[in-house]
């Protein structure tokens, strides 16, 4: 069996009791990243094995985990924060084991984009997800506009490194529009701002913007 498990996006107690007894009773835990991982393990006293699953090893580490599923082990795949399968090479093994007819499922829990989505107030019933916006200004403006059409409340992930920038192009696309930022979702410092994207923007830029942000329009 391929157990899907959700972690925790910040607070380490943010993961339910099934996920810690899979993750105790697993063979192996495929980890983005093992050291980033270790810390939740190390906390909930979980000793099993773990190895790397991530971008750059995927297909072949992918291979060898499937040999392992074959051979009846039972194998838990998590990501470094969140639901697995959502912007991050998750989904290859996944599909690896759909294709081979294994069995699979998933531990549900944390994911960053439901915490922004209703902590925004914003419609949900209908919602786009569009993951990370475009790394260069005139891509980004392009895919802002694509998506204005769509009439739907609209969620990104961003960096801090381009939350800033991306700021600015919310502003030029949707005017002054009321949009949430939320950073640090579950951490000791969260941080949900309603607002204008000109206020955000100003107000992120007083220090230099840190954490993972989602942004809903």
């Amino acid at each position: 069996m391929l157990y899907i498990v959700a972690t925790p996006i910040g607070n380490l107690k943010d993961i339910t009791h099934r996920a810690v007894e899979v993750l105790k009773s697993v063979d192996l835990i495929a980890c983005e990243d093992t050291r980033h991982t270790k810390i939740l393990l190390e906390h909930y006293a979980i000793k099993t094995p773990t190895t790397s699953f991530f971008q750059h090893n995927r297909f072949t580490k992918g291979s060898y985990l499937l040999e392992l599923l074959k051979a009846g082990k039972n194998i838990a795949l998590v990501s470094d924060a969140g639901t697995p399968g959502i912007l991050d090479p998750g989904y290859n093994l996944i599909n690896l084991v759909i294709q081979s007819n294994l069995e699979m499922t998933l531990v549900p829990g944390a994911t960053a984009l439901v915490n922004a989505l209703v902590l925004s107030g914003k419609p949900a019933h209908e919602f786009y997800f569009a993951g990370f916006l475009a790394n260069r200004t005139a891509a980004r403006r392009n895919q802002l506009e694509k998506l204005k059409q769509l009439g739907c409340t609209l969620v990104f992930y961003e960096s801090c490194h381009r939350i800033l920038a991306s700021l600015v192009d919310i502003g030029l696309v949707f005017g002054d529009k009321e949009i949430t930022v939320a950073r640090e979702l579950t951490k000791k410092f969260e941080e949900v701002l309603r607002a204008k994207p000109k206020i955000i923007q100003e107000k992120l830029s007083v220090n230099k913007p840190r954490g993972e942000f989602v942004i809903v329009i």
